[in-house]
């Protein structure tokens, strides 16, 4: 399973950017798929994740709001729409999957089985 991130790059505050991730060999159908972001020196921290069965969404608290999980069923890819940008979102932002069944808490890295290569978000300020 290959998962792929892409979408990333050099954006002003303020400014908005959207994700994409796409997997080769599996659907999403029956996964989670999961966010996370990780800025120079700091640890992996979740972003946010859609159950791609009934397409209930879970945030970080600080990021709802401005940002947007989504599926997008013709092309089988999860969206991450991230608008008001600031310099403090400037990470490496991957995706990632683990199944359904998995039980809460799906905000931590360990729930998740596969990774994608991550894209680099860069705000400037």
């Amino acid at each position: 399973v290959q998962l792929q991130a892409s979408g990333g790059g050099l954006v002003q505050a303020r400014g908005s950017l959207s994700l994409s991730c796409a997997a080769d060999g599996l659907t999403f159908s029956r996964k989670v798929v999961g966010w996370f972001r990780q800025a120079p020196g700091k640890e992996r921290e979740f972003v946010a994740a859609i159950r791609w069965t009934n397409s209930n969404t879970y945030y970080a608290d600080s990021l709802k709001g401005r940002f947007t999980i989504s599926r997008d069923n013709a092309n089988d890819t999860v969206n991450l729409q991230m608008n008001s940008l600031k310099p403090e979102d400037t990470a490496v932002y991957y995706c990632a999957v683990t199944p359904s069944w998995r039980p809460p808490p799906l905000t931590i890295a360990t729930a998740y089985v596969s990774w994608g290569q991550g894209t680099l978000v860069t705000v400037s300020s």
